[in-house]
């Protein structure tokens, strides 16, 4: 999820915590060569409760594995527009955290060190899934690597509804259709629950539902060149994806109040009647396609059993990809390290925060979102049960997805795609004319 999408969706999670941090100027970082020592200074977009538990993880490894190092983070709800002014005054901090890769690549030339000249990248990689290594990679040098990412593939749900229901979680994209008609035929309520509304935000999850079709239906590379504009929105995979996407939300029944009630309906009040019973008089609904990060906005007795880690009324599965598919695939994002610096001690850091231990000194359990790009990372360390339902889906997939609107231009990613998104689900625009306005606002 991007910043300008995680401004909404951080609000519920932090929680109103805030981080009394040191700011990023005045430290030093250890110098050109010897010993790790100095201060390290780290930005980013995250805050409260995500950026406490990040450096607190840090706090802990480096009193054990660099001690002459402190580690200073600051989080900021501004940071897409601070560093870009902090880089280009001189006063880049010696490591920024990025949740855009756009952003990121825009500033390689502003003194961006690249990773490969801090550390080993195919060895720090080798057991992520096709596409993390490669989403900051221009001209064959890696400029960023997730430290922590975010899985949107994935259907939540209530084991409880279900159990009264009669309805069996499904696995394969067959059964998922099936599941959707019994709901319907049955008139148990609505199989969906779906919202695209966000507060100066609106239609972005729409953007997703529609990715999560075309990094399938296409594979990881027809899926990039859809992201650079080779592939256009009005081509036939972009059609197919969508078309994919009314067949299950579009459909009659799917939704309460259907394409106009999702459009002014909050992404993150959509969950609240996977919650209630009475079926369709009550707008019971049984299944929201959405990233880990919703469990948040969920009704606080929910989110009271997941602290409990009881999954009696939330659980969550994978989103099965259809038959016949290119690729099994995983869509989601990540916050990208970058650095300004190259000495020992920002080497030392680095190559934790995007190593394969980065979690284990607390983050993994300390925050209920934490997500290891790496495979191997040992899911015994999350705190929620549903950390390793998304890690699990990651490992699977044959690729993952990292979210393409927030790699278009704004114009289009944060502009146009929302906007006629938003038309063609209100039934306001037809699929084919609101594919052809993204088209044509592609900056020339």
């Amino acid at each position: 999820m991007t910043l300008r999408k995680r401004a909404v969706a951080l609000v519920a999670l932090a929680a109103g915590t805030a981080l009394a941090l040191t700011g990023c100027s005045g430290g030093t970082s250890g110098s050109s060569g010897g010993a790790a020592t100095g201060t390290v200074t780290i930005a980013g977009g995250f805050t409260g409760d995500q950026g406490t538990a990040f450096q607190n993880d840090l706090n802990a490894w480096a009193k054990k594995n660099a001690k002459g190092v402190t580690i200073k983070y600051t989080g900021s709800d501004s940071f897409q527009t601070s560093i870009v002014a902090q880089v280009k005054g001189g006063t880049a901090p010696d490591i920024a955290i990025f949740p855009q890769p756009g952003v990121l690549k825009s500033l390689i030339s502003g003194g961006m060190v690249p990773l490969d000249d801090l550390i080993d990248v195919k060895s720090v990689t080798s057991d992520e899934a096709s596409g993390l290594p490669d989403i900051a990679k221009v001209n064959g040098k890696t400029y960023g690597l997730p430290y922590n990412i975010n899985v949107k593939s994935l259907v939540w749900y209530n084991p409880a509804a279900f159990k009264t229901a009669g309805l069996t979680v499904p696995t394969t994209d067959d059964q998922l259709q099936a599941l959707q008609k019994q709901i319907i035929d049955q008139n148990k309520g609505y199989p969906w629950c779906v919202g695209i509304a966000s507060s100066g935000s609106n239609g972005w999850p729409m953007t997703d539902w529609l990715e999560e079709y075309v990094l399938r239906y296409g594979g990881l590379q027809q899926y990039n060149d859809w992201i650079t504009h080779k592939v256009k929105f009005d081509s036939p995979l972009v059609k197919k994806a969508a078309a994919k996407v009314e067949s299950m939300i579009f459909a009659p029944g799917a939704v309460n109040g259907g394409g106009k009630a999702m459009a002014s309906t909050d992404f993150g009040a959509a969950g609240n009647n996977l919650f209630k019973t009475g079926g369709k008089s009550a707008g019971q609904c049984f299944m929201m396609r959405q990233g880990t990060f919703i469990t948040g906005f969920f009704p606080k007795d929910i989110q009271a059993q997941i602290a409990k880690k009881d999954t009696t009324n939330i659980n969550a599965f994978v989103l099965p990809t259809p038959t016949g598919a290119a690729t099994t695939g995983t869509l989601g994002g990540g916050d990208l390290v970058s650095a300004f610096k190259n000495n020992p001690a920002v080497k030392k850091v680095v190559n934790y925060i995007v190593g394969k231990d980065f979690g284990t000194n607390g983050y993994a359990k300390d925050w209920g979102s934490a997500l290891s790009p790496h495979n191997s990372f040992d899911a015994s360390l999350y705190a929620t049960p549903f950390q390793p339902i998304a890690a699990k889906a990651v490992s699977d997939a044959k690729a993952f997805g990292f979210d393409a609107s927030d790699q278009m231009p704004g114009a289009v990613g944060a502009g146009t795609e929302w906007t006629n998104l938003t038309q063609w689900t209100a039934g306001q625009e037809s699929l084919d004319a609101a594919l052809k306005a993204i088209d044509a606002s592609w900056p020339q």
